[in-house]
C-alpha cells in the first residue's frame, strides 16, 4: 500500500478524494498514452509514479472559469 494515503494530507492537497481521484486518472491516462513521468520512476508502478509526482508538487489542479456565450443577450 501506498504510504501517502494513510493519512489526509494528500487528499487535503487536491481539496477532497474526488479531486484526486480525477488528478490521478487523468495523470495515469497521460503515462498510459506515452507522457515521460516528472520524478524518478524506476522499480515503481504508476500510482507510485503519480502519488510521487503529486508530493514532490509537479502536478497541480487548474480550476478553469467559466466564460459566458457571446451570443446569450443580458436583461
Amino acid at each position: 500500500m501506498i504510504e501517502a494515503f494513510r493519512n489526509d494530507d494528500i487528499i487535503d492537497k487536491f481539496g477532497g478524494r474526488f479531486k484526486l481521484c480525477a488528478m490521478i486518472q487523468r495523470r495515469w491516462l497521460q503515462l498510459l498514452q506515452g507522457a515521460k513521468p516528472m520524478v524518478e520512476s524506476h522499480g515503481l508502478t504508476d500510482l507510485e509514479v503519480i502519488v510521487k509526482e503529486i508530493l514532490d508538487g509537479k502536478l497541480e489542479m487548474e480550476l478553469l472559469e467559466e466564460e459566458e456565450p457571446e451570443d446569450v443577450e443580458e436583461i
